[in-house]
């Protein structure tokens, strides 16, 4: 793994080769692998299925495939399915903050590149935000090799990797290097030859100057104090969410994909034959090969028909398979709670299948909380490391999507709402009801509607009352 201190040593020697060794080396890293890994099995192609083959032996004993066997391959989709909970459950209805003024200097799609870079950082183990001066924008690991500094461990600077279209093609690779003094740009061609595109590092925030006759032009740039990319780990373990959990999706895989095998391999109707002892092995290879590619034998030696008495004669016998069904659904039962158990998420099957109560809810949201709460301390440093290269200071505030019993929580609401200002009722009104996007429209109305009612009520005539003598003379009157 390169540091800063010996990035910096050799890239004094040459900038070029400094620069495609960091990114070499990381390619090569286990992280860089783990990463390609996870984003197939994000992709639901999940390697340890799609790589499985089934095999046979030859008569010298070499294991090659199978070409007769069944070899259905049917990937499971977890490994998105989880992450994706786990993320949209904390940031899906985006950052607040104290401050008004904080969400909109951070652009209006902050909170969409949050989700993407924090999504990343779930399956990566790290992802990094890069901020333009107006944009936040996502580095992955598979194209960004960080330089961390050997005796502090922060983020001081990167290369960011890639190349338009496949591996094989001619197209050049570009390496860009992110560093505090700017941006240096590298680009190395089908011949591996390295040039250097830019004499000097382009700064970060570029000054332009407007006029009407010249248009935009170029004036100067400046930098921020601080490397304008900021880390943001998926949890305080710093690993991808595939560690732990790759061997249970590739079993339940595994056994999915074998039932399958199963199911259509018994549909075969396959033959015992009786009365072939000489057979030598080599024949029954062959005769195997026979009955599985083309469900049919000639057996030699005589009438294949059975002879009632004759027991001389080769008997063929048809039989069919049951495939054993109870014990593997069982089995994927308990490994599916196990896989939802373990990540810590929350399976919604189990508290959709009868009314539940509030109480049972919650319960069944604790594991999730507890790994949230987890993730958005992550989350919390990471937005605050982005404010820091604004010169702000405030703190992110989620909202978490959660399942309820709306029911039972109005009624409780209800109670309460003797203690409670209209705000806080709203608020705490459940999304199904009152979405997070809907509460600022809603309290607008209701203040409007009682600034309506307030004006209504000056503008009527204040209604005279009677005094009891009064009455008792208007009703002499009447009499």
């Amino acid at each position: 793994m390169y540091t800063y201190q010996k990035f910096l040593t050799e890239y004094a020697k040459d900038a070029a080769l400094a620069v495609d060794a960091v990114v070499t080396a990381h390619k090569s890293s286990a992280e860089y692998k783990l990463a390609l890994d996870a984003d197939e099995y994000d992709r639901q192609k999940n390697v340890g299925i799609m790589e499985f083959e089934k095999t046979m032996k030859t008569l010298l004993g070499r294991d090659i495939p199978d070409p007769f066997a069944a070899n259905n391959k049917i990937p499971s989709n977890f490994f998105r399915r989880l992450n994706t909970q786990r993320n949209e459950y904390l940031l899906g209805n985006g950052a607040y903050f104290e401050d008004d003024a904080t969400k909109e200097k951070l652009g209006d799609d902050f909170d969409t590149q949050l989700q993407r870079i924090g999504y990343a950082a779930l399956i990566h183990s790290v992802a990094f935000g890069y901020w333009t001066g107006e944009k936040l924008h996502c580095f992955r690991v598979t194209e960004f090799a960080p330089l961390y500094d050997e005796m502090t461990g922060a983020l001081m600077a990167g290369i960011r990797f890639w190349q338009v279209g496949d591996a094989d093609d001619n197209n050049p690779k570009h390496m860009w290097l992110y560093a505090i003094d700017g941006i240096t740009k590298f680009a190395k061609d089908s011949n591996n030859k390295i040039t250097r595109t830019n004499d000097k590092p382009i700064p970060y925030v570029s000054i332009v100057k407007r006029t009407e006759a010249d248009g935009e032009e170029f004036v100067d740039g400046k930098n921020y104090p601080s490397l304008p990319i900021v880390p943001l780990w998926g949890s305080e373990l710093r690993q991808s969410t595939l560690v732990g959990m790759r061997c249970s999706i590739d079993s339940y895989d595994m056994i999915c994909s074998g039932f399958a095998n199963d199911m259509q391999e018994s549909a075969y109707i396959y033959w015992i034959i009786s009365g072939a002892d000489a057979m030598s092995d080599e024949e029954k290879q062959h005769l195997l090969q026979e009955i599985r590619a083309k469900h049919i034998a000639a057996v030699s030696g005589g009438d294949a028909r059975t002879h009632e008495g004759d027991e001389s004669k080769p008997q063929v016998t048809p039989y069919t398979q049951d495939v054993p069904y109870q014990a593997r659904t069982t089995y994927l039962n308990s490994l599916r709670h196990s896989i939802y158990e373990n990540f810590g998420a929350v399976d919604v099957s189990a508290i959709s299948a009868a009314a539940k109560t509030a109480t049972e809810i919650q319960a069944a949201y604790q594991p999730l909380d507890e790994t949230a709460d987890d993730y958005e301390y992550q989350v919390i440093e990471f937005v605050q490391g982005v404010l820091d290269l604004l010169g702000l200071e405030d703190t992110p505030v989620f909202k978490r999507n959660k399942v309820s019993n709306d029911l039972e929580h109005m009624q409780i609401l209800a109670l309460a709402s003797a203690y409670l200002d209209r705000e806080t009722i709203i608020k705490k009104m459940p999304s199904s009801i009152v979405g997070v996007d809907e509460i600022e429209d809603v309290l607008k109305r209701i203040e409007n509607e009682d600034v309506s009612r307030y004006r209504a009520e000056e503008t009527q005539e204040p209604t005279q009352v009677q005094t009891p003598e009064e009455e008792q003379q208007e009703e002499n009157v009447i009499a």
